[in-house]
């Protein structure tokens, strides 16, 4: 009993805190919560009962091509049926609409906005493990998402081979080359690191600067942007109630569980990171550890770059991912992962980015300018650390048992 109370301390404070943030939202936010029913390809966009003018899932289809009062009468049935029931089944020949329920509400919007930290804090969970660091993290998504961009871009126009596959399945071959050049610059950050010796922070930060550099060379410095129904069900479809980014975040943090807690991986991540010259020693490739870490750390930030885009449905360079970076390490440190290294905790990571991206978008909410939404943001953070600080708690608890001994001596 001990042993398992000790496992899940660390989240007590995230989870408390967390839980406030929820309950002041519930009282203060209208529609916290709802349940709809519509045809995702004729409601995809719709984030409330009022139905838009235009119908995005219909203006790919076969009837969009027809009389313009068929088409009002398409809008008609929808709005009619809005709440109600839910929308005859069509024929879509996007192969990717999902017809079914779907959840909506603040708690939906925030782990669908934050499922890119949480993405990221995967990855930096296993590089801080190792006593490491990766700043370059929100680099490598925007590069990710330009060239995801590009190539989409150049199959819509017939430019780019595969294009033959249809837009039904050629968005494959732009998530595939986003997640292979992420993973390349994983692979580059390790090397600097694990293989040269160089300090994790000096190293991650050439790529840090460099990065937005080569995604600005990508897009030649336009902003641009897409309509494929695959790469844009990433971050804006829904699977089984929920977002579809909410299964990726889930299938990877049980692929990162298992590989770490059901293989020698992270017994090694964590014996690299408590003392590196004694795993040595030990015969653990200390530096091949390294090096893996941060090239999962680069292909998650690759995933987060691919939903970062297909969430605005374009590739900004210079935006995509700025300061995430930041918020994947204070998740990481929320989580009760030290910055020292030794042992990591991927479930309080992931509690710790719900944490942040609550707050944040609690800020939004309440019309908290985004040039000073860093301020409480980062006092929430100090106030969370110390109260899972033993030390800190310590020092509270003999201020209060000091005065309550003065006080008995009177």
């Amino acid at each position: 009993m001990n042993k398992s109370s000790n496992k899940f301390r660390h989240l007590v404070w995230p989870l408390v805190s967390l839980a406030l943030l929820l309950l002041f939202n519930a009282i203060f936010t209208d529609n916290f919560f709802k349940i709809e029913v519509k045809k995702q390809d004729s409601a995809q966009a719709v984030q409330s009962t009022a139905v838009p003018d235009d119908l995005p899932g219909a203006a790919g289809t076969a009837a969009a091509q027809a009389a313009a009062e068929e088409v009002e009468a398409a809008k008609q049935t929808v709005k009619e049926s809005a709440g109600q029931q839910a929308v005859p089944e069509k024929k879509d020949d996007k192969g990717v609409s999902i017809f079914g329920y779907y959840l909506y509400g603040t708690p939906i919007d925030i782990l669908n906005q934050g499922s890119k930290v949480m993405v990221l804090a995967i990855g930096m969970t296993l590089v801080i493990a190792t006593g490491g660091i990766d700043i370059s993290v929100g680099a490598v998504m925007a590069i990710a998402g330009a060239i995801a961009a590009l190539l989409i871009s150049m199959l819509d126009a017939g430019n780019c081979i595969g294009a033959g596959m249809g837009p039904a399945w050629y968005w494959i071959i732009p998530v595939a080359a986003a997640l292979v050049l992420s993973t390349l610059a994983g692979f580059w950050n390790g090397m600097l690191v694990a293989g040269f010796g160089i300090q994790p922070m000096v190293a991650t930060l050439v790529l840090m600067v460099a990065g937005r550099g080569v995604a600005q060379l990508i897009t030649d410095g336009q902003i641009i942007t897409f309509d494929n129904p695959g790469l844009v069900f990433l971050c804006n479809g829904h699977a089984l109630f929920l977002p579809f980014s909410v299964w990726i975040v889930v299938a990877m943090y049980v692929i990162a569980g298992l590989l770490t807690r059901k293989t020698a991986f992270g017994l090694f991540i964590e014996s690299v990171g408590n003392n590196e010259r004694a795993s040595r020693y030990a015969g653990i490739e200390a530096r091949r550890i390294k090096w893996l870490t941060y090239v999962i750390c680069g292909f998650c930030a690759g995933v987060a770059g691919l939903l970062a885009a297909s969430n605005i449905k374009c590739a900004d360079s210079n935006n995509a991912g700025l300061y995430l970076e930041l918020d994947a390490i204070l998740a990481t440190v929320i989580g009760g992962t030290s910055m020292a290294g030794g042992r990591f905790f991927l479930s309080g990571s992931l509690v710790g980015a719900i944490l942040i991206q609550t707050l944040t978008t609690t800020m939004y909410m309440k019309n908290v300018s985004p040039a000073i939404v860093q301020v409480p943001k980062a006092m929430v953070v100090i106030i969370v650390c110390l109260l899972q600080s033993p030390v800190f708690r310590a020092k509270v608890l003999s201020v209060f048992a000091s005065k309550a001994a003065k006080g008995g001596v009177q």
